[in-house]
């Protein structure tokens, strides 16, 4: 169920956060998609909206690309560059450091989990005013995991009961690259954070645990699969590493 806004001045705006790092191939089609589910959906209805692509300095045409088809169609549509490679974490921080939207959301370059997910999440938060945090979950998804192989999903599955029982996560699934923020909630938690790598979600979560947060979980599938970044046994040790890091620091939070 979906709502109408009954005019500008009610409607919550809303912010869509996207890294990006070597991704020329499929740049050019992000953005144009995005922009033009932006304008349906929420421009349309008078609801002010922005788009921040963050380039983690990549090494291929990203930049340039997204630069020139961002100046071609226009839109309420922006890149941040970073001079520095930072990693995920890094790149994600800073577009919702930089977005000033009433609800701000973050997904991956690829579109993992399409398009109506930015509708489902924001109408999650203009019909319930108690929620600062929304995310994704595939575990609450009949079809989650149906597009994985049998493999991925064993060790999917396997990883993130690790990261449930290990790293103290409350919620069914930490590591969807969909989640939405309350304005003030993101300046809170993602300015104290300083995880780059894969492992920030954790320490985001941590905070908002820390915070007393209210996090209502979604369902999300995997509709675009894109290729992986991560090697589940090396990173997967890296991050075990870096929740047990993440942990002792968010407990000494001043918060």
């Amino acid at each position: 169920m979906s709502i109408e806004p009954t005019s500008k001045k009610t409607a919550l705006s809303i912010s869509l956060v996207i890294p990006v790092y070597n991704e020329e191939k499929i740049i050019k089609n992000t953005i144009l998609s995005v922009k033009t589910y932006m304008e349906n959906n929420f421009k349309n209805n008078f609801i002010e909206y922005e788009v921040i692509f963050i380039d983690d300095t990549s090494k291929d045409a990203t930049l340039k690309i997204a630069d020139e088809t961002i100046e071609t169609i226009g839109g309420n549509i922006k890149t941040i560059h970073h001079e520095k490679n930072t990693g995920k974490g890094g790149a994600v921080r800073t577009g919702m450091l930089a977005a000033h939207c009433d609800v701000i959301f973050y997904t991956d370059c690829d579109l993992a989990y399409g398009l109506d997910v930015i509708k489902e999440g924001y109408d999650i938060f203009a019909q319930n005013k108690e929620a600062d945090i929304v995310i994704g979950s595939r575990r609450k998804h009949k079809d989650g995991y149906s597009s994985y192989t049998f493999l991925r999903k064993i060790m999917s599955i396997i990883f993130f009961n690790v990261l449930k029982i290990y790293g103290g996560i409350k919620e069914t699934d930490s590591q969807t690259g969909f989640k939405g923020f309350k304005k003030d909630i993101a300046k809170k938690i993602f300015g104290l954070c300083e995880t780059n790598g894969w492992a920030f979600d954790v320490e985001v979560l941590l905070i908002a645990q820390r915070l007393k947060l209210k996090i209502l979980e979604m369902p999300v599938k995997i509709i675009n699969h894109g290729e992986s970044k991560i090697k589940a046994v090396s990173d997967g040790a890296k991050m075990l590493k870096e929740i047990s890091r993440i942990k002792k620091r968010v407990k000494k939070l001043d918060i």
